[in-house]
């Protein structure tokens, strides 16, 4: 018997459980700003604890950017979020996911990339596969592939082994301590901290296609080129999961990515928690609970935001620490991608391995760019300008869900970058129309049928992102994920201000589904506590 969320029942509507007049007069210990994945998360640990806990979110929809919307009439789609694979195993089991109806199907087909000059190669994740690919591509390149995977796999099982010494699960670790888990690994210490993806793919790989096959998993929601110092990392940071017990897997969350968040939902009100949507938080006062924007104040001895720091700046206002003021400004969170929700009649249909429901299909799919277009439309983007092409990442959610579209037609995720926040010249609104055809325009180099075959799409730019979803800048990690700004110094869940805390993607262990923000902050407000 298959388990029907009722968060999903309602997508994400959830409402007021009662008048606000009435949640002010009750008595709560924690107040969650943010009903995200991690708020979510982190409101379910405190309410199994003990605490009553009330979740605040201003948007009438639960999830943030992990939810599931209707952008077309009859096609169900997450707006952002599209793919699992850092979701942490840990939560998955402690919320119990499977129980509630968490099904997942892994992109074993990997990546799929088209070249310009008609070859291609799909990027399995089964080793030996992928190393036939690498054979047949570019023969030379077959042991330096090898040499790159096991680096990232080293590092993962240095950094994330199995269990409770994962690096990810509590307070973040110092430099030293990272160091000391290495044990003089000098190919990991570089990749995590200094390389550029360039530097990564040029030092394993020879072939000029296969290393930009590549290039673009360094730059994932980062608003950096690839040519940037650090950018390794950020490979690293997106293939060092372990959901299901696959080391590095992504893969489709049946229904969709906003499910996880669906889930959570119902894991937090079964636990107690009351979860209210359409109520937005106009300040927060450190140990005294937060004021409503409609005016009205609610108490509570602690606060966790899971909005994104320079809101909860905004929220706090003098309250705000000075030098943790300082640090949140410090960090860079000006996105840089464009997300398109499309609805096709059938699936692209690539040139260099033509048909329409092929094994790519129910991989994952780049729509590469050459160094100097990777170069080019990095700069143009900071310019305030439009690339020539962009570099989009696609996935397909129909073909391992069908229900989730009208017979017969397919939705497709676009991540694509280098895109600005704000044009040189003219707004989003007038020229959203222009970065559309210019996402088409890009993948038309690779398909016979596009943009032939799509229905409609939607475009949302760094903005719509801000507007739509509450994250400054449009970044969609809450702040850079960049060495710099990762590990030790990423916020932390706690802050100078006595019971105020954060559980976002700012925080450790930083962006994307991960769940374990919510419940390091949970933890420490527990700990805090008594």
């Amino acid at each position: 018997m298959t388990t029907i969320s009722p968060t999903a029942q309602v997508l994400g509507e959830v409402g007021l459980p009662c008048p606000v007049r009435e949640l002010a007069a009750r008595t709560w210990d924690t107040i969650v700003v943010g009903a995200g994945h991690n708020g979510l998360a982190c409101a379910t640990y405190l309410a199994r604890a003990g605490h009553r806990v009330l979740v605040l979110e201003s948007r009438k929809r639960v999830g943030g950017a992990c939810t599931i919307e209707e952008p077309f009439p009859g096609v169900k789609m997450s707006p952002c979020a599209y793919l699992a694979g850092l979701l942490h195993p840990l939560v998955v089991a402690e919320l119990e996911l499977p129980r509630r109806g968490f099904k997942w199907t892994p992109a074993v087909n990997g990546l799929f990339v088209p070249f310009l000059d008609g070859e291609s190669i799909q990027l399995w994740d089964d080793d030996n596969r992928c190393a036939e690919e690498v054979r047949r591509l570019a023969p030379r390149d077959v042991e330096g592939w090898r040499e790159m995977s096991d680096v990232l796999r080293r590092l993962r099982d240095a950094l994330r082994p199995i269990g409770e010494r994962d690096m990810w699960i509590g307070d973040s670790p110092t430099r030293e301590q990272i160091e000391a888990r290495l044990e003089g690994d000098e190919e990991a210490r570089s990749l995590l901290f200094e390389w550029s993806m360039a530097e990564m793919v040029e030092r394993y790989l020879s072939d000029e296609r296969l290393q930009i096959a590549y290039l673009g998993q360094g730059v994932i929601g980062t608003n950096a080129s690839p040519f940037e110092k650090g950018t390794a990392s950020i490979r690293f940071h997106h293939a060092s999961g372990r959901l299901g017990g696959m080391p590095g897997m992504w893969g489709y969350v049946q229904g969709g990515m906003g499910m996880v968040s669906f889930y959570f939902c119902d894991a937090a009100r079964e636990a107690g928690a009351a979860v209210v949507a359409g109520v937005g938080v106009g300040q927060i006062i450190p140990s005294e609970g937060v004021v409503l924007e409609g005016g009205e104040r609610i108490a509570a001895k602690n606060v966790v935001s899971n909005a994104d720091p320079r809101r909860t700046l905004k929220m706090l206002g003098r309250h705000a620490d000075a030098g943790w003021r300082a640090q949140i400004e410090g960090v860079p969170i000006e996105g840089c991608t464009v997300k398109l929700n499309v609805h096709l009649r059938e699936l692209p249909n690539f040139t260099a391995r033509p048909g329409i429901n092929q094994p790519h299909h129910f991989g994952q799919i780049n729509a590469p760019l050459t160094k100097g277009e990777w170069r080019a439309g990095f700069a143009a983007a900071k310019r305030g300008e439009l690339p020539e092409h962009l570099w989009c990442e696609l996935y397909f959610q129909s073909v391992h869900d069908a229900g989730i579209a009208p017979a017969g037609t397919h939705t497709m995720s676009v991540f694509a970058q280098y895109v600005p926040y704000k044009f040189a010249r003219g707004t989003w609104e007038e020229r959203r129309d222009e970065v559309r055809a210019l996402a088409m325009k890009s993948l038309g180099r690779f398909c016979s049928n596009i943009p032939a075959a799509v229905i409609d799409a939607q475009v949302l730019g760094p903005p719509d992102i801000e507007e739509k979803v509450g994250l400054t800048g449009g970044h969609i990690f809450q702040g850079e994920c960049l060495p710099p700004y990762m590990w030790s110094n990423r916020l932390a869940a706690r802050t100078p201000m006595k019971g105020v805390y954060l559980c976002g993607a700012c925080t450790h262990p930083g962006g994307s589904v991960i769940g374990i923000n919510g419940r390091n902050a949970a933890m420490a407000v527990l700990k805090d506590s008594y």
